[in-house]
């Protein structure tokens, strides 16, 4: 019974944020519009390292090498293809075929967690360096030219399924992409709630007591890996829908350490407080960047510090405790009375 509340609340959750995503994109003006939906892009993409690390214990520090999988798997697809409805799904499934590879080397050939972060990074920093150096005319792939450190322009965006002519508005974008954030949510909150997702959790506890209970713990650590992948290979496709460009900058270290900032400072072992915390961040960089008085990798830096050391469980898990403590009721006045006994 308890579980079918938690899943009640869960669908409930998604549809309530599809539903206000309709009613904003009627209210707002066009640039807040943008910046919100591009807000619930970045969100997309803590996601899914708030999934894999905060549950799965896999520190990823090359997240974003599936994003911009994602992201030019669907240019290169939408520019050769003119349809954006198999594009979208080559920038899932292309980032989720590469963890696939990628995972099977690291979580099959016993990697170490430390060398894991440092493999993945070092995919991060090869695909960004490869990228850049794909300036020539004869870097192409159809008739899409990777444009190296320029990137590529006149991205196509969403359309209509099978309907190229029918381009999405800026306000049904916002609306697709809250949807993807909503139902990507939600399936994974599904997913933790099954015996998967707790064997997972088991497994990040404990690996080796998961190991000798009969699990098979490399193919566990896969799955959840490649289903982060593919959450960023979403993320990265929506990213580039959103500015009808794409360039290496995806690929980045910069955008890496973003990530894993808005997972610390959001609260691991939670799915709603990187997404938070990453819009939160993100609206905050914004209205750094338009002053030229303060660093605001400086300042990202401080926060981050700030929360390792003040605030280690993140935002979310800090409010949660504060709520339960309020929450929890006074000790009763003892009921057993002294008898005095008389000389």
């Amino acid at each position: 019974m308890k579980m079918l509340a938690e899943k009640l609340q869960i669908v409930v959750t998604a549809l309530l944020v599809v539903l206000a995503a309709f009613w904003l994109s009627g209210v707002i003006e066009l640039y807040t519009l943008l910046s919100l939906t591009v807000f619930l892009v970045m969100g997309l993409l803590s996601l899914s390292l708030a999934f894999i690390w905060g549950y799965g214990g896999i520190l990823c520090f090359g997240q974003a090498a599936f994003f911009g999988i994602g992201a030019y798997t669907y240019a290169v697809c939408a520019i050769n293809w003119g349809d954006s409805t198999w594009a979208v799904v080559m920038a899932v499934l292309l980032p989720t075929l590469f963890s696939v590879l990628l995972g099977y080397v690291i979580f099959y050939g016993g990697v170490s967690d430390v060398y894991l972060g440092a493999i993945t990074l070092a995919v991060s920093l090869v695909l960004f360096n490869w990228v850049n150096s794909t300036s020539g005319s004869e870097y192409h792939i159809g008739e899409a030219l990777l444009g190296g450190f320029n990137g590529i322009p006149s991205v196509p965006t969403l359309n209509v399924p099978f309907q190229p002519d029918a381009i999405l508005s800026p306000e049904a974008l916002f609306i697709v992409t809250a949807a993807c954030l909503a139902l990507c949510y939600a399936l994974l909150k599904f997913v933790l709630l099954s015996r998967f997702g707790k064997t997972v959790v088991a497994i990040r506890e404990n690996e080796q007591r998961a190991g000798l209970l009969g699990y098979n713990v490399p193919a566990r650590k896969l799955v959840t890996f490649a289903i982060g992948a593919a959450v960023a290979g979403l993320a990265g496709c929506l990213y580039v829908n959103w500015g009808a460009f794409v360039s290496p900058g995806v690929f980045s270290i910069s955008q890496s350490a973003q990530i894993i900032i808005w997972v610390i400072v959001g609260g691991r072992g939670t799915l709603l407080g990187p997404v938070i915390s990453c819009m939160l961040l993100q609206w905050m960089v914004t209205r750094l960047g338009a002053q030229q008085t303060v660093d605001v990798n400086l300042v990202l830096g401080v926060i981050l510090a700030l929360f390792v050391l003040l605030i280690p469980g993140g935002i979310l898990p800090g409010l949660q405790r504060i709520w339960r403590r309020t929450r929890r009721p006074a000790a009763p006045a003892s009921s057993v009375q002294v008898k005095e006994v008389k000389p």
